[in-house]
């Protein structure tokens, strides 16, 4: 009897032992899913980075133009710019965790380097509001009238300084985050847009997306000390994590070009037709992924190559990609 039961109790063990093992064999690999903002559809499209296959599409608040990780890695924050929200959702899983309501016009966002500030440009509104950040909550510390369609955010390394390129003034502008004052503003190319600051913290790169270049500027003397010529509609900024290359999507020409940040010199070519946009680079720096704005499809390529992989349906005017096991910033 007592042998028995021992060997039912084993079986009963092993059973279990091999269930959970089939469970965890089906579950889903979450570090690749690939989160796609629509911004004309408002919603997500979750991709599988994987096997190029959508996983789901959810609605979110209007307008879901840029998203961003917390400084934590926990959440990755969706800003619904006329949804006047931001959406909290799980990086590795694209679940919602929250909703932040009264957020007005989120458009770009960011934190600063040191965690402490958030920002959120109003493109609409003509504003930039800045907040102070304690590991979750934010709380707002000032609303910063600019000119003209404040756009694309960057930040100096000491976390004193947002930068904020202003499309319909052809400008940007400093503001000094401690006071929430604008330092300075100088004009720039027709209808700038991505801004990236160099990982020397000694240039700033503004995409000039009314024309074919990228506008290099020494953000302490404002001054313009070079330009860097790409293709027509020079737009967003992506770092391939290696400290040494920036791509830049170009939206007109249908291009992709690589930047040397040492000779500050445009050293390479990517064809993607479909109006890139914005780009995302996978952990080991060999796969780009990008979403192409005005044919409702995100782009993989292979960066050795430089050629595009596959094209994958998404929602309409996709803008804003991330993916949880991705390359670092610079």
């Amino acid at each position: 009897m007592l042998h028995s039961f021992a060997r039912l109790f084993r079986i009963s063990r092993l059973f279990s032992f091999v269930l959970s093992l089939c469970v965890l064999l089906a579950a889903p690999s979450y570090a690749n899913v690939v989160v796609v903002l629509n911004s004309g559809d408002a919603t997500v499209t979750l991709l599988d980075q994987a096997t190029y296959k959508e996983i789901n599409t959810f609605s979110v608040g209007k307008e879901p133009h840029h998203l961003m990780a917390t400084p934590d890695n926990k959440s990755l924050i969706v800003a619904s710019a006329t949804g006047n929200q931001l959406i909290f959702l799980d990086p590795k899983t694209g679940e919602i965790q929250r909703q932040l309501r009264g957020i007005i016009d989120p458009y770009q966002i960011g934190f600063s380097p040191d965690q402490k500030w958030f920002v959120a440009n109003g493109l609409r509104l003509d504003r930039v509001d800045v907040y102070r950040y304690d590991g979750r909550d934010l709380e707002l510390a000032k609303r910063v009238r600019l000119a003209k369609t404040p756009s694309h955010i960057a930040f100096d390394a000491g976390s004193t300084t947002a930068f904020i390129t202003q499309q319909g003034s052809n400008e940007i502008s400093a503001i000094d985050l401690a006071t929430q004052q604008v330092k300075w503003t100088m004009p720039v190319g027709k209808l700038p847009a991505g801004i990236f600051m160099t990982p020397d913290n000694k240039y700033l790169l503004v995409g000039i997306m009314g024309k074919d270049y990228v506008q290099v500027i020494d953000w302490r003397t404002q001054k313009t000390v070079k330009t860097i010529r790409t293709g027509e509609g020079a737009h967003n900024f992506r770092a391939h994590g290696d400290k040494r290359y920036v791509y830049v999507s170009n939206r007109v020409s249908n291009t992709i070009n690589v930047i040397d940040l040492q000779t500050l010199e445009n050293v390479g070519n990517i064809q993607v037709p479909g109006g890139p946009d914005c780009m995302e680079i996978t952990e080991d720096g060999k796969t780009m992924w990008v979403t192409l704005r005005w044919i409702k499809k995100v782009a993989v390529i292979d960066l050795a190559s430089k050629k595009v992989m596959k094209v994958i349906p998404v929602g309409r005017s996709p803008h804003g990609i991330y993916f949880f096991n991705r390359a670092p910033d610079l």
